[in-house]
């Protein structure tokens, strides 16, 4: 079917466009409102003109006042041209432009190719000095050589303490235990601290210290001073000091050490001496190993080191007086001055009780120890 009677058979108003219609919408849509004459060179033939001055320039858009524009009358372009000669006229012009554009416009030269030069190698200079280390790798080696050197002496004393007969330390014990009961210091003690000593740890014996100190009885009255005896919570150095009335109130723990039981018959915590109203007068401590300058040996766990230094603490804030720390020793725990390795977190003790008697160490202890 022809193009016509299809669409009139769609839209009964359909007309078939032509092309001059066509070109005068697009030059309409495309044409400037003002055009740009290119004058040609000087010396350039006639011939070259541009296609815009050999047809002559199109008129300027005529303007309309605002009066006329109240009344709706609206500008035309002048149309006594044809529009395939405008349109030709419009693609001339376009073409001459851009000729000559393309002929000013300067092209960047090329850049020349770059040189290079053949460096030599700079020789290096060996330094004869050693090279600087760390000073958190200097402290960490430090550190690494310190609980090294403990563990041998650890391991050192452990034998020795092995050969040490059952008698010999059954004398030291008692020794040991009498010098303190007999001390003014040990009676005019209110509070004070102490260990449950261990038979297969071969801790120095404390059973009469605490059997003096609690009264035989359950319920009994009588008893003077208030004792605390350790508790560890955790593998974290984390550790209790539990006040306790009787023998009743120790249980085995996992190893096999007697410890205070986190509650009492009644079903109450039991006191904490970091929670007490009142300060402690003595601790009684236990060691691997001493010496006479004040220096101690645990067994590696840090569990005393870092209760002692939170109880100093605390007395610092509160104003009490310090207490009297007081290690029990085997005369085989005794080293000599300065062979045990200490570091930051060591906390020294005030004196030593051993079979030959009370060694004071700390000015305190020399103070309070006649």
């Amino acid at each position: 079917m022809p193009r016509r009677e299809l669409g009139q058979l769609l839209n009964p108003n359909f007309v078939v466009p032509t092309m001059p219609t066509v070109l005068d919408h697009l030059v309409s849509w495309s044409r400037p409102r003002f055009w740009v004459h290119l004058a040609p060179p000087p010396s350039a033939p006639p011939s070259s003109r541009t296609g815009a001055q050999l047809q002559g320039p199109l008129r300027r858009r005529p303007r309309v006042s605002a009066e006329a524009r109240r009344h709706g009358h609206t500008p035309r372009w002048p149309r006594e041209r044809t529009a395939a000669r405008q349109g030709g006229e419009m693609i001339k012009n376009a073409v001459a432009s851009l000729m000559v554009r393309v002929h000013l416009h300067h092209l960047p030269r090329a850049a020349p190719a770059p040189t290079y030069r053949r460096l030599l190698p700079v020789p290096r200079l060996r330094s004869t000095a050693s090279p600087s280390v760390p000073a958190a790798a200097m402290s960490t080696v430090a550190a690494q050589a310190v609980a090294d050197q403990k563990r041998a002496l650890r391991a050192e004393v452990r034998r020795a303490l092995k050969a040490l007969s059952p008698d010999q330390r059954a004398s030291e014990d008692l020794a040991i235990q009498s010098t303190i009961l007999n001390s003014s210091w040990f009676k005019e003690s209110k509070r004070l601290c102490a260990y449950i000593s261990c038979y297969q740890l071969r801790e120095v014996d404390t059973s009469k210290i605490v059997a003096e100190i609690l009264p035989p009885n359950p319920g009994q009255e009588g008893q003077v001073k208030d004792l605390y005896v350790p508790r560890v919570e955790d593998k974290n150095r984390n550790m209790k000091m539990l006040k306790i009335t009787t023998m009743d109130d120790l249980v085995k723990n996992s190893m096999n050490i007697l410890e205070p039981s986190p509650v009492d018959a009644n079903g109450n915590d039991r006191e904490d001496v970091l929670s007490a109203s009142s300060p402690v007068d003595l601790f009684l401590l236990p060691g691997q190993a001493f010496d006479k300058t004040g220096r101690r040996l645990g067994r590696g766990g840090g569990y005393y080191d870092t209760f002692l230094m939170k109880y100093q603490e605390l007395a610092k804030e509160k104003g009490w007086s310090q207490p009297l720390l007081v290690a029990l020793s085997y005369s085989v725990q005794i080293l000599e001055d300065g062979s045990i390795p200490i570091n930051s977190t060591d906390v020294p003790i005030d004196a030593l009780v051993t079979s030959s008697g009370i060694i004071p160490i700390s000015p305190s202890a020399l103070e309070r120890m006649p």
